[in-house]
């Protein structure tokens, strides 16, 4: 068994790079029949955020706008948690969707008996990775057609604001995909996998200016959430879509968008090395 192992690992390594690649794309296409035929997956993952944001909007919004602040324009509930949704989209798609997802097939066994083929890892993630960027841009795309179409907010009409909509997008989703790869590690089985990931998400949530109004958490629980990329999401995502008079309800009074894309990269890099460091076809201590 050991030979046939070595045999067909030595063959993943003599396949041309061309042919990783598209073995890979064939692998996106798996991804996504699997994701989207399972029901919870599709809905705590994908249409989430959408069904939050409707929720948060006629819940809170049945008064008509509210004003914030005595120097700040009013603003409609739809229009104020958009972009926290925007950015809990990235962190479910890619760290919440991928950490329970391979934690499952490793303790299903599906990546050992990836590990016995020609399958190499490159070709493995490029799936995921392709999975979590085709997903996690349809989610965009449903979650501001709703916030426009059936909310009636008003989308930025500047080439700015959605370039900066773009690269927080971009640096966001694939920090999460990677410390989602990290912390599939963690769980020792998947049945424990929802147990050890859900939390952690939504503790996230809830410190980072999601489903709570981040100007109103105690300054101790935003140093907190400083410490995690989500809340750097979420403040990106704001200065792409709030007026720049909200800016000023930020933990220093500006966007300070430098601060996101350095935040975002630093986690990013993190993610890369925990994952490059923790991901294996068999747990160590399986």
């Amino acid at each position: 068994m050991t030979a046939i192992t070595n045999e067909t690992r030595m063959a993943a390594r003599s396949l041309p790079r061309r042919n990783l690649f598209a073995v890979g794309l064939q692998r996106v296409r798996f991804e996504l029949v699997q994701y989207f035929r399972s029901g919870d997956a599709l809905f705590f993952t994908f249409l989430f955020p959408v069904f939050m944001l409707g929720l948060f909007s006629v819940a809170f919004g049945a008064d008509g706008d509210v004003v914030l602040a005595p120097d700040l324009p009013p603003i409609s509930m739809a229009e104020l948690y958009l972009p926290g949704m925007l950015a809990a989209g990235l962190l479910l798609s890619g760290f919440q969707n991928l950490a329970i997802d391979i934690a499952i097939e490793r303790s299903e066994g599906m990546l050992k008996r990836y590990g016995g083929t020609p399958l190499s890892p490159i070709s493995y993630f490029i799936g995921k990775i392709g999975l979590v960027a085709i997903t996690g841009v349809a989610q965009a795309a449903l979650l501001l057609a709703f916030a426009a179409l059936a909310l009636g907010v008003d989308l930025p009409t500047d080439p700015a604001s959605w370039m900066t909509f773009a690269w927080v997008f971009v640096l966001g989703i694939t920090a999460s995909a990677l410390l989602g790869v990290a912390l599939s590690a963690l769980p020792r089985t998947g049945k424990s996998a929802t147990a050890v990931v859900v939390p952690i998400a939504l503790a996230l949530q809830f410190i980072s200016g999601v489903y709570l109004m981040f100007a109103q958490l105690p300054e101790w629980l935003q140093n907190v959430a400083g410490a995690f990329p989500l809340k750097w999401m979420a403040q990106g995502m704001r200065a792409a879509f709030l007026p720049d008079e909200f800016a000023a309800l930020e933990q220093n009074g500006e966007w300070n968008l430098a601060g996101v894309a350095i935040a975002l990269a630093v986690w990013l890099v993190v993610g890369l090395v925990l994952s490059r460091l923790t991901f294996r076809w068999i747990r160590r201590d399986a």
